[in-house]
């Protein structure tokens, strides 16, 4: 497995090349709380910047041992999802959203459209760029994308422990769901806390949906990927599903509806 390694410090994207026999591609579109020095940190302090708002904690661990262990391609942004949510097209306000929770951000107030494009051009089109080539990189692809998701929003607890997501195509989703209930304790569900109303498949409709690959997004309650024994142990169990449902596939030739 090659080293991740990052591309020109402008687009601030991560990538990692997939062993030849892997089918496997994982993605991390909120990798990074990195906020690069000309956006002043929009605004924000620094509670907020280190804080779920700004990425999704402990997904880069995960997504990276997930790719190790299934010998995967991995793409990541390498910039906060304040700057750019690399799961949202340009077109979505929450691209760069004014507030996030309970938030206001306010160096993402009063954008203009060519700041939106300049942000677009520096950040989202080489996402998408390294993406699309890793994709195409890749016999028969399956896409696998990692996020994590706060214990607590808006005031409220959410019990769910994994979320296993999909679009209209539910064909990984649906396989991962009966192992998991087979092999785990732990509670999985679909389509929570988020699903395709909320606007989070962006990144499965684009490289999964639209060419018939396999996918599937996976969403962690991050406080249970808080340590690196906690990462490794979820990434293994989560590796071991994706396996399962893989080989199953295989068998079954499960084609999408």
């Amino acid at each position: 497995m090659s080293q991740i390694k990052t591309t020109p410090t402008d687009t601030h994207v991560l990538s990692q090349s997939a062993n030849d026999a892997s089918p496997f591609v994982i993605v991390c579109e909120h990798a990074s709380n990195h906020f690069p020095a000309s956006f002043k940190g929009l605004g924000l302090s620094e509670g907020v910047r280190t804080s779920h708002v700004a990425w999704d904690p402990g997904a880069m661990p995960v997504a990276t041992r997930l790719a190790n262990q299934l010998g995967a391609g991995l793409v990541a942004s390498g910039v906060s999802r304040l700057i750019y949510d690399c799961n949202r097209p340009p077109s979505a306000k929450d691209a760069m959203p004014v507030r996030s929770e309970v938030f206001d951000i306010p160096g993402n107030a009063n954008l203009s459209p060519a700041d939106r494009d300049a942000r677009t051009n520096t950040f989202y089109r080489p996402f998408e760029a390294a993406l699309s080539e890793m994709v195409a990189s890749v016999t028969d692809p399956i896409i696998v994308t990692v996020h994590s998701f706060s214990p607590v929003f808006h005031g409220a607890q959410r019990s769910v422990e994994v979320g296993i997501l999909h679009d209209v195509d539910t064909r990984l989703a649906d396989i991962m769901l009966a192992v998991a209930a087979q092999h785990t304790d732990a509670n999985v569900q679909r389509n929570v806390p988020y699903g395709p109303e909320h606007g989070v498949t962006h990144t499965l409709k684009v490289h999964g949906v639209k060419h018939g690959h396999p996918n599937v997004m996976l969403e962690i309650r991050n406080d249970l990927i808080v340590t690196p024994d906690q990462q490794a142990k979820m990434a293994d169990m989560l590796a071991s599903w994706i396996s399962q449902a893989f080989t199953s596939l295989q068998t079954h030739k499960v084609v999408q509806c």
